[in-house]
């Protein structure tokens, strides 16, 4: 990539914010995702799985959570683009999902509450669901066995 990764760099820098400061300005970020033209909500999505795995994991968790916490508060068509966004790309590109700590990730998804984990799973589930068979199969083959049954896919 030519161009400077621009949101990699705020997500790093977020990854390194104590939690007062990081929620409301990736929340803000969130929000603002809704705002952009397509081009421009896929090269975010993209630049934020490349830079995701250069992150120090104890960092990216925190980062990870507030991201997942904020998702379990906005509308269901916002979370829903959200989500969507980030599964299309990875179901374009699923080398990007594998430098990511998926066993880690997981763990701070089961760190959340019954209800938080609800929200979030019937989400994903949605999504996932309204793929065409051969999309679905793919995605369903780099997730692994035990994220599937505690997203009940």
């Amino acid at each position: 990539m030519s161009e400077p990764n621009y949101a990699g760099n705020i997500i790093v820098v977020l990854a390194n914010l104590p939690d007062f400061l990081r929620t409301p300005i990736l929340k803000k970020r969130m929000v603002e995702f809704f705002s952009m033209s397509d081009p421009e909500k896929k090269q975010l999505v993209i630049n934020a799985l490349d830079a995701g795995p250069t992150i120090p994991f104890p960092n990216f968790s925190k980062l990870f959570k507030t991201w997942l916490e904020i998702l379990t508060v906005l509308p269901e068509d916002q979370r829903t683009g959200l989500f969507s966004a980030y599964i299309n790309e990875i179901s374009e590109s699923p080398q990007k999902i594998i430098t990511f700590n998926l066993d880690g990730i997981l763990e701070i998804f089961l760190a959340l509450d019954d209800e938080k984990r609800r929200i979030i799973s019937e989400s994903v589930k949605k999504i996932i669901d309204g793929f065409e068979n051969e999309k679905k199969r793919k995605l369903l083959v780099i997730i692994p066995d035990n994220a599937q049954k505690h997203l009940k896919l």
